[in-house]
């Protein structure tokens, strides 16, 4: 029974290294495999990065103009409300409404400056 046993038991270890061996062969074919397809890709992202990067670019630039000109009307907007306010409940009119203008058109200039200011910050950094 020893005997038997033992001839099992390296059955068992040519089993497993047979079965190694073809792992092993697998592993090899699917690593040749993904470099083939990652090689291809990055023939196709090489030719369409630089469209996408210009794309982006054009995309980032109209995203920070729209936000620079919504900061300055919304000043201007929140100055002439408030003054118009103002307005009706001192009966102060024209005045209230000139002035809170005025200011708000100044904080939108400030904040514009200030949003500027920030991103040109950021774009160095990149």
């Amino acid at each position: 029974m020893a005997d038997g046993a033992n001839n099992s038991g390296n059955g068992s270890r040519e089993q497993s290294s047979s079965d190694e061996a073809a792992l092993s062969a697998r592993l090899g074919s699917l690593d040749q495999r993904l470099s083939e397809i990652r090689d291809s890709r990055k023939i196709e992202t090489g030719r369409s990065g630089s469209e996408q990067d210009a794309a982006q670019a054009k995309a980032s630039a109209m995203a920070v103009g729209l936000r620079l000109s919504s900061e300055l009307v919304a000043g201007v907007l929140v100055g002439a409300a408030l003054g118009w306010g103002f307005d009706r409940l001192l009966s102060t009119s024209p005045w209230g409404f000139i002035v809170f203008l005025l200011l708000g058109f100044t904080a939108g200039v400030v904040n514009v400056m200030r949003a500027a200011g920030v991103m040109a910050k950021q774009s160095e950094r990149l």
